[in-house]
């Protein structure tokens, strides 16, 4: 009986719907708008002159057929997952070593914090020469991004430069700076002679094992396989083990980082995909305390990033790298300011004169003049000798650190220091962390004009700079520099 009933409502329902499309060819459309044409309810059906209640159909937004994968992310390593390019080694070393890091997630956390403020800028240099991205992760292998790691060979800085071969690529190693410690110098100088070796080899890996071993040692290693029918890529060379070892590690940290679900589940840090730091040139002398001072920030911050300085006080001229986001305070502040850049003035020794007395003239303690000057031990004074001592307290025999200032091998010392240390020491297999210390700074009044390192238009200009640091002191690390076997 129920569906008996239901059938004539049933019928008269599709009379309606009859109905309503029968009237809606007149009322369908008006203009370019669409309509929608609503049932009418059963008791009120309607003349087709009276139209039926019509709504608007809004247009869904339009869909994007393509994804523009050139458009720059927000997380570094995915810029430098797009841009690895060398071929993938996989053998039982490469497994070791990979094994060897995700035991140790806390080491490669240390790592990445030292590597924030250094990079992007390393990253921007590798694409500008078209280079693969794993070389982004070499200062990993080389000092655990340490700009003050030393080794016993005398390599320095986050690529580990020996004298040498930073003399052959430019960095200048005097008395009031080492290069091989300066971020922006050296790097430019590590991609210039990876690019040399590469260019030789015509194989990364081969270039790789040129920049630890030496590129004489690896042709020779190279010519004697040839000489004996065997093949010449990395994996077939008769190598020292550290060179063995040397890209498997790379590789290692190349897969943990083309990984980012083992990133994740490792607590592996992002790092922001723009630019760090800006680089100023120092219109004048400026103490690095007071330059500090000036940007706003720790003078251990400051020294992290001006690591080659081996006084307290930098030459005008010098570029000194900045933080992005204190620029604009580090000119302000620059601008207004009137005092003396420095504290420090070069002093002649006079004949027979002992260092001690000359601690005592200038009214500063001995291990402190000892420290502004690079020196420890037993130092004894030649005639003609010149030190920095604090300005304005004696002034006979003193002149103003100027742009030009030479401080010829004043002193004999049974012990001369190396520079005193400024950045935490390398996680390296089988190292621990080591301390670092810092220098100082003092700024200066002209304004300078900026390069922010990444930023499309930007252009490097000066600003002057005066400075009154201790040496930093390298902190040791393990293996040798490139090229130190020759």
């Amino acid at each position: 009986m129920h569906h008996r009933k239901s059938l004539p409502s049933l019928s008269r329902l599709a009379a309606l719907v009859l109905a309503a499309l029968a009237v809606t060819p007149a009322t369908a459309t008006d203009g370019d708008k669409a309509f929608v044409v609503s049932l009418l309810s059963p008791s009120t059906v309607r003349p087709a002159g009276e139209g039926l209640a019509a709504v608007e159909v809004v247009s869904p937004p339009a869909v994007a057929r393509s994804v523009d994968l050139t458009a720059p992310g927000d997380n570094l390593w995915e810029r430098i997952r797009h841009g690895f390019a060398m071929a993938d080694l996989d053998d039982s070393l490469t497994l070791h070593y990979q094994q060897w890091y995700q035991n140790r997630p806390d080491a490669l956390r240390r790592m990445i914090e030292r590597s924030r403020p250094y990079l992007h800028h390393i990253v921007e240099e590798i694409e500008a020469r078209g280079m693969p991205t794993e070389i982004a992760l070499l200062p990993m292998v080389e000092s655990s991004f340490n700009p003050m790691a030393y080794s016993h060979a005398h390599a320095s800085g986050l690529w580990q430069f020996i004298p040498a071969t930073g003399k052959r690529f430019n960095l200048e190693q005097n008395w009031w700076q080492d290069q091989r410690r300066d971020i922006v110098a050296s790097t430019g100088a590590a991609l210039d002679y990876l690019q040399t070796i590469y260019d030789m080899h015509g194989d990364w890996h081969l270039a790789l094992a040129s920049y630890n071993w030496g590129e004489g040692a690896v042709k020779r290693a190279v010519e004697k396989n040839e000489a004996r029918g065997l093949s010449t890529d990395y994996a077939s060379l008769n190598m020292p083990g550290e060179t063995r070892h040397y890209v498997p590690k790379l590789q290692a940290l190349k897969n943990i980082f083309s990984n980012p679900a083992l990133m994740a589940s490792l607590g592996l840090p992002e790092v922001m995909n723009r630019p760090y730091f800006a680089t100023v040139q120092a219109p004048r002398p400026m103490d690095i305390k007071a330059a500090a001072r000036l940007a706003g920030m720790p003078v251990d911050q400051f020294v992290a990033l001006n690591p080659a300085h081996n006084r307290p006080v930098m030459k005008a001229e010098t570029l000194v790298v900045i933080p992005a986001d204190k620029l604009a305070t580090f000119q302000d502040n620059l601008g207004r300011h009137d005092a003396p850049l420095t504290e420090w003035e070069v002093y002649t020794a006079r004949s027979g004169e002992r260092i001690e007395q000359v601690a005592q003239r200038f009214g500063i303690a001995l291990p402190d003049l000892l420290r502004a000057n690079g020196l420890q031990g037993k130092v004894r004074l030649s005639a003609g000798s010149t030190l920095l001592v604090p300005g304005g307290r004696n002034p006979d025999q003193t002149q103003a650190v100027s742009s030009d200032a030479h401080i010829a091998p004043v002193v004999e010392a049974e012990t001369p220091s190396r520079p005193t240390s400024v950045a935490k020491a390398a996680d390296k297999p089988g190292k621990g962390a080591r301390t670092v210390a810092s220098a100082k700074a003092q700024p200066g009044k002209e304004a300078a004009k900026v390069a922010v390192k990444g930023a499309p238009a930007a252009k490097t200009g000066k600003t002057t700079v005066a400075a009154k640091p201790a040496a930093p002191t390298p902190t040791k690390v393990a293996r040798s520099g490139n090229g130190r076997r020759g």
